[in-house]
């Protein structure tokens, strides 16, 4: 490659950027600006018709990047589901095992949503090594698997809680090996200017599970309090969920490849590897405040989720039927398909941050003061149940958008680390959260779940502050 001196000393080298070149200060190497922006760096004046065409040649952006978008988004849905499968219906559930546990303990249905959570502590990091490793193929081949036994194991043996806590741990399993990939996907398969709306559809796999479990659930189960089958029809939901979950996988094992055969844009990366990536990643300051903030808004979206139904207890609402939850997915759904597009399209990651973390803040107050907004606890538990589900829509908005705009803010931020790194690491610190809310709020039969609820305000307020401190991604700043 030719380099020349610049008048205060810096050398430069020669880029083709958007059909012209460009000259650059030598401290920003080769791989650090590609980093950002689409490039082709070539050798030499009269090389640049050659490389032009050549590269030309190598990349190309293929339709079927969608179908491997659309397989990978099925086992997301499916996986998602079985995590939640009793969290709509968790008192009629209850009764439905009677006499396989006891209610009071640690190990009763809210603990099968905590399995997932304890679960990803474990594996998150490890399924992370084996996509930066082997690639999104064979790690996410490894969940679909998985997951296809767990969830057949669950539905062919609905009958005993003992089987579906065992289904439940593999099913757990595979959720790192699924989730820690959209990043890792998305930079394989989608150019730049897409790789944000490609996680926003991942993250709207997510909620469109968890707001079909809290939709189909209530109906395949008796939730009516009063009616004598009550708590009847779980097998058969586990049934339908296990024959889904094994379709899913498998169309996901037979569709997904690991990359195109010519790469989507002509930016050239040098990867860490895993454990250097980690190391690169701690280093960074914004990175470590998204990991308090997804430490925060991850834990309490994962705890709202799994506790939708303690919470319409909290408000007096006497049957199960899962719209606290399903509301929170709707304004999610809305949410992953509207911001992620937007934050693509005016090249901008943190405003978009900083608009859903404050977003957060007025939907949790009105969560947890519904009923006193309604006139005290109990007073008015109809009016009470619609002031939450105007605060879970608010929340599922905002927080639920926020996922994908914070994965590929936190990919841009932290290159040259592999990205499901980064994601695996956002991922994990919601867990931990997630797992330490949920077992506190439904101790003593949910007794501290107010204070919780309450709580929750705080840290979204702390959250706010945290995320204003970070820096626009240099991705954007410069494209």
């Amino acid at each position: 490659m030719r380099k020349r001196k610049t008048s205060d000393g810096l050398e430069s080298r020669r880029h083709l950027l958007s059909g012209r070149f460009v000259s650059t200060p030598s401290r920003y190497s080769a791989s650090r600006r590609s980093r950002f922006r689409d490039t082709l760096t070539i050798t030499s004046d009269t090389a640049g018709g050659e490389a032009m065409a050549e590269t030309a040649d190598k990349v190309r952006v293929y339709p079927y990047r969608w179908a491997v978008l659309i397989a990978y988004m099925l086992i997301n849905i499916v996986v998602q589901i079985q995590w939640l499968t009793f969290a709509p219906v968790a008192r009629a559930a209850e009764v439905y095992y009677a006499g396989q546990f006891n209610p009071a303990s640690l190990l009763n249905i809210d603990f099968l949503a905590l399995i997932y959570m304890l679960a990803y502590l474990i594996v998150s990091v490890p399924a992370s090594y084996v996509i930066d490793t082997w690639g999104i193929r064979v790690g996410i081949g490894i969940g679909a698997v998985l997951a296809a036994v767990g969830g057949l194991l669950k539905g062919l043996l609905a009958t005993s809680f003992a089987a579906v806590v065992i289904g439940q741990v593999v099913l757990a399993v595979a959720q790192p090996f699924v989730l820690n990939a959209v990043t890792a996907l998305s930079a394989r398969w989608f150019p730049l200017r897409e790789r944000g709306t490609a996680a926003g559809l991942a993250a709207l796999a997510q909620y469109l599970g968890i707001i079909l479990v809290m939709i189909v659930t209530p109906i395949l189960v008796v939730t009516t309090a009063g009616d004598p089958a009550y708590g009847q029809g779980v097998d058969n939901m586990l049934l339908i969920y296990g024959i889904a979950t094994a379709v899913a996988a498998a169309i996901a094992i037979l569709v997904i490849r690991e990359r195109p055969p010519t790469a989507p844009s002509t930016e050239v990366m040098e990867r860490h590897s895993f454990f250097k990536g980690l190391r690169h990643i701690f280093s960074l300051r914004d990175m470590r405040i998204m990991l308090i903030l997804f430490f925060i808004g991850l834990g309490i979206f994962n705890a709202v989720s799994s506790m939708v139904d303690g919470i319409a207890e909290n408000l007096h609402v006497v049957d199960s039927d899962g719209m606290i939850g399903a509301v929170m997915l709707i304004g999610g759904v809305i949410g992953a398909v509207v911001l992620p597009i937007l934050s693509d399209y005016t090249r901008k990651r943190k405003a978009f941050l900083v608009a859903c973390i404050a977003g957060m803040v007025p939907g949790l107050v009105l969560l947890s003061f519904a009923a006193w907004i309604t006139g005290g606890p109990g007073v008015n538990p109809d009016g009470a149940y619609i002031v939450a589900m105007v605060g879970s829509f608010l929340l599922g908005f905002f927080v639920m958008s926020a996922g994908p705009i914070g994965f590929q803010y936190a990919a841009e931020i932290s290159v040259p680390a592999p990205e499901s790194t980064s994601q695996g690491l956002l991922l994990l610190s919601g867990q931990i959260t997630g797992l330490i809310f949920v077992a506190g709020m439904s101790m003593r039969e949910n007794a501290y779940l107010p204070a919780f609820l309450i709580a929750f305000v705080v840290l979204a307020v702390v959250a706010l502050i945290g995320v204003s401190r970070v820096r626009e991604s240099p991705a954007m700043r410069d494209s």
